[in-house]
């Protein structure tokens, strides 16, 4: 019977047409348990059902007993970072393995690379809202256990993280059941003289999908290149193909589409920094393997003169690829090299987001007001330019850290009221020079003219607007009123943030010392680490003590409160907050961090001291304090409100405060409970 039951979880991943070998089989009555792991809070008063991971933080989505099978993950995340689904790391462990069989960043996961939101409608991923709902319906079976974690590998705190993991309950699973893997990898750039390695994995499985994403490091259609599988050893291919859109079952380039079993969320162009991003689900056709799997990618296209002639209609190029391959296996894949972290993901390995509200005072405007307005969308702040018409100029400078070639990103705000803008950089187009070859495929969201006119107010629209050389020191980006949507109601422009990122030039992230620190559980070696000189290395160790529970040693934690590393000093309270009472010792510190320059470290020293429960009296005066501090974040007052809750009858001096927070919206529910709890006269 339960092969019946994993044929429907199949059936969600198949047209409807072809969901039943036997018409009946959904008919048919069901012997399994329908179950959900979700981020709904325990409090039934409460509509605060979102976690908010700090920089380092891993959220627990799923702990599940098998057998089972998960049949659909779902997520919706608001986060200010820039490219946020490339820095959240998800992961996924069946039956008790310490090695992940998904180990991808969350944006690549769903089908869509470089850190953007897009649309994706297909039977394995549909991404809806804008791209901002993200649905899985990948069935993935284990035996005894199943344990998803995501990880925010940025350096800002997520504002809220939805999700839903639904999943089926039991009592065994047919003995040739694989199990469901996907694992992301790059190479920014290609190598040269080798191909690009999607995947090469050991094992008994069959292959069932991959996500490719690519920045063109130079104009010029990039996907000449062939597709190439070898299975079981093989020395040639037993699989070939005549080029790289036509694996994605597309033709004569790629454009934005959408299908069942292939599609196309980005696709900007051919042009110097054009970006592209690709499904192929193999649900129809799997190829299976027996010993072994490797598949590659040729990186070859037409190349160019300085002149713009043609140099080559085949030669490699060395643009920027990133993927994530889908398949499944008998037992967890082994030997898989380890995905790089966080920011060193990003499109170009590297970012400095610049807030554009905190540039107001500089700003230049010509024919309108520029002005600040504040949280628009979910912590997202804007610079905005209330134009009165075409020609509406304003000029908005930024600084440049170090001579080099730049991409020059725009995160820029849609709305009902919203203009179309041409952009400038130093005073010349910001777009790249026009198409150089017959077959430019679509040309979406590229280029300098930014048309930002939507139907309701969305904050999370990047607009790459120029790769250039740019000098060290101060430049400009001028947005040009020419017109506005017929539908639009008025001429204005929302800036939220300018990213610069330097081509050729990855982040920084500790290398292969704080990789390993990662991986330790050896406290003695992760307190020596704690007092390392490099602070990668240091936030490495802090996050593996959270990893620890009630295992970690409280005093270097407490010890590493007072590091020079916000995101250090966060994890600390995080791991303090894993011990709870045996904390004890770390109340004073903790106390001295509720007054911390940084929000997420007053945060979660607020959790780690109401973790304490009735223990953590003597923090009352403190936490009310940091609940009645004027232009406090209401995250870090939801955390305050909630530690008095959990110190109880004594934290009763707090009430006045905790009945003024209930009078504000997002912190209502939070200080409700602490009321409650606390015993007070309503």
């Amino acid at each position: 019977m339960f092969r019946r039951a994993l044929l429907a979880c199949a059936a969600l991943v198949l047209p409807a047409a072809a969901q039943f070998t036997d018409p009946l089989d959904f008919a048919r009555l069901k012997d399994f348990r329908a179950l959900r792991s979700s981020s709904n809070s325990p409090d039934p008063d409460s509509n605060d059902d979102s976690r908010r991971p700090i920089p380092g933080e891993t959220v627990l989505l799923a702990d599940l007993a098998g057998p089972g099978v998960v049949t659909h993950i779902w997520l919706t995340v608001a986060a200010s970072e820039y490219g946020w689904p490339r820095l959240l790391r998800l992961r996924i462990c069946y039956d008790g393995s310490a090695t992940p069989a998904v180990d991808a960043p969350v944006g690549d996961f769903f089908a869509v690379g470089h850190g953007l939101e897009r649309p994706v409608n297909s039977l394995a991923v549909r991404n809806s809202s804008s791209g901002r709902s993200r649905n899985c319906y990948w069935p993935m079976p284990f035996r005894k256990s199943c344990r998803i974690t995501m990880t925010n590998e940025g350096r800002r705190r997520v504002s809220n993280l939805y999700y839903h993991v639904d999943w089926r309950k039991a009592a065994a699973l047919p003995p040739d059941t694989a199990y469901f893997h996907a694992w992301y990898r790059q190479e920014l750039p290609t190598a040269a003289g080798r191909p690009y390695e999607v995947l090469n994995v050991a094992g008994r499985g069959h292959y069932a999908g991959t996500v490719l994403s690519v920045v063109q490091a130079q104009p010029g259609w990039f996907g000449e290149g062939d597709e190439r599988i070898y299975v079981d050893g093989a020395r040639t291919p037993s699989i070939e193909g005549t080029g790289t859109e036509d694996y994605f079952n597309d033709a004569w380039s790629l454009r934005i589409g959408e299908g069942p079993y292939t599609g196309v969320p980005v696709a900007d162009g051919t042009g110097l920094g054009s970006r592209m991003t690709a499904y192929r689900w193999h649900l129809p056709d799997p190829i299976p393997f027996a010993r072994s799997f490797r598949f590659d990618l040729e990186h070859a296209g037409w190349t160019y003169n300085r002149d713009g002639t043609v140099r080559s209609a085949f030669e490699e190029r060395a643009d920027l690829f990133s993927s994530v391959a889908f398949w499944y296996q008998d037992g967890t894949a082994r030997g898989l090299a380890e995905p790089p972290f966080g920011p060193a993901r990003l499109p170009h390995g590297n970012a400095r987001q610049i807030e554009a509200e905190d540039l107001v005072d500089a700003v230049r405007a010509e024919s309108g007001k520029a002005e600040v307005q504040r949280e628009v969308f979910w912590s997202r702040s804007l610079l905005f330019f209330r134009a009165a018409g075409p020609g509406a100029r304003l000029e908005v400078p930024f600084e440049i850290t170090e001579d080099g070639t730049y991409e020059v990103l725009a995160q820029v705000a849609h709305a009902p009221d919203y203009g179309d803008y041409r952009v400038l950089l130093d005073g010349q187009p910001a777009g790249a020079a026009g198409e150089l070859e017959h077959e430019p495929g679509a040309n979406e969201g590229a280029g300098s003219t930014i048309r930002a006119w939507h139907s309701e107010v969305y904050v999370a629209e990047d607009h790459a607007l120029a790769w250039a050389r740019l000098g060290r020191g101060r430049h400009t980006l001028t947005f040009v009123c020419t017109g506005k949507d017929a539908r639009s109601t008025g001429y204005n422009l929302g800036i939220d943030t300018i990213v610069p990122a330097r081509v050729g030039a990855p982040a920084e992230t500790g290398g292969a010392r704080a990789a390993a620190i990662r991986h330790t559980r050896d406290a003695v070696a992760l307190a020596r680490a704690l007092g390392d000189a490099d602070p990668f290395v240091r936030e490495a160790a802090a996050w593996s003590f959270t990893q620890l529970g009630a295992a970690a040693p409280a005093a270097p934690l407490t010890r590493a409160l007072g590091d020079a590393s916000p995101v250090v000093r966060g994890l600390a309270a995080l791991a303090l907050r894993n011990l709870g009472p045996a904390a004890e010792a770390a109340l004073p510190e903790l106390i001295a961090r509720l007054r911390d320059p940084d929000e997420n470290v007053r945060l979660m020293s607020a959790e780690a001291i109401g973790s304490q429960g009735t223990g953590a009296a003597p923090a009352v005066a403190a936490l009310t304090a940091l609940c009645a501090a004027p232009g406090e974040h209401v995250h870090v007052q939801r955390s305050g409100a909630a530690a008095l809750g959990a110190i109880g009858p004594a934290a009763a001096p707090a009430l006045p405060t905790l009945r003024a927070l209930e009078k504000i919206p997002r912190v209502r529910w939070a200080a409700a409970a602490a009321i409650r709890r606390i015993g007070g006269p309503r």
